[in-house]
């Protein structure tokens, strides 16, 4: 496998000699389901488009995909027809009116561990397909399975999404804890956005809270990217399966949104990164679970 990741490394500096923007890759996380995670991921993915970035957003939970539902689209193929070598990656990434690429998550696969060599072999080359893109957006599923794990460990940025619930708060220390633990998490931008506040001050209460306990207990700096409005907009766009920033794209959420994308432009890319460390990353940490 690792002479694989070095192959990919050499081909994605050939594609990239001419000076082009190297791909970024962010992982979205949580520590629980229901703090609207997709909808952050969905979301991010469109403000960078509307910046003119190439993203795709790729739906990385093999359980339970959902950001074909946001976007209220039904996809014909999915990551299980790519793993199973049946499609692709040309053939499932599909276009959106949305100004982005989605690569739909595939339902009822257990991990990415249990690929056979020859599926390991096929996944990643058929990844580096998506290196074109300026952005890769990476929706988890929720929780701190080998899955998410992985995905972390071999992105550029991780972002943790919860909410002002206390089990939300205590499942994002939990997940950061995990990463703290599990994986090599120097030099991992690892940041925070706290999802459906009533106020500034909420939000940043709640950051501070997360932040100071990581960096107390685990030694772990994390990043308080910001925070998105409780907004009504957010569950009339889930009821409409449209997303929220093009539902109503001056209303509260949107606007945080936005701005969590400009922080975002303005964090220093890591050195030696895009599709072919990320691959690297990705499957030397699931070639020894």
């Amino acid at each position: 496998m690792a002479d694989q990741a070095e192959t990919l490394r050499e081909l994605m500096k050939s594609k990239n000699h001419n000076g082009e923007t190297r791909t970024r890759i962010i992982t979205v996380a949580s520590g629980k389901g229901g703090v609207g995670k997709t909808n952050i991921s969905t979301n991010l993915a469109i403000a960078y488009a509307k910046l003119g970035k190439r993203v795709i957003l790729m739906d990385a939970d093999l359980g339970l995909a959902n950001v074909n539902v946001v976007l209220g689209i039904i996809p014909k193929y999915n990551l299980y027809h790519l793993i199973r070598k049946q499609k692709s990656m040309k053939e499932i990434i599909m276009d959106t009116a949305y100004g982005i690429q989605i690569v739909a998550g595939a339902s009822g696969f257990a991990k990415i561990a249990n690929l056979s060599e020859d599926e390991r072999r096929a996944f990643v080359g058929e990844l580096s397909e998506m290196s074109n893109a300026e952005i890769i957006i990476i929706d988890t599923s929720a929780g701190v399975s080998n899955n998410v794990l992985s995905f972390v460990a071999a992105a550029d940025e991780a972002i943790i999404v919860t909410t002002p619930e206390p089990t939300a708060i205590t499942d994002a220390y939990g997940i950061i804890k995990i990463i703290a633990t599990e994986i090599d998490s120097l030099g991992l931008g690892l940041k925070l956005i706290v999802n459906r506040v009533r106020s500034v001050t909420e939000g940043k209460k709640v950051a501070e809270r997360v932040i100071n306990i990581a960096g107390q207990f685990l030694n772990v700096k994390v990043d308080y990217l910001g925070y998105v409005y409780e907004d009504p907009a957010v569950h009339e766009a889930v009821l409409k399966q449209r997303p929220f920033l093009v539902l109503d794209p001056k209303g509260k959420a949107s606007v945080c949104v936005e701005h969590i994308v400009s922080r975002l432009e303005k964090v220093e890319y890591r050195e030696g990164g895009g599709v072919g460390r990320f691959l690297k990353r990705l499957f030397s940490r699931t070639s020894v679970e």
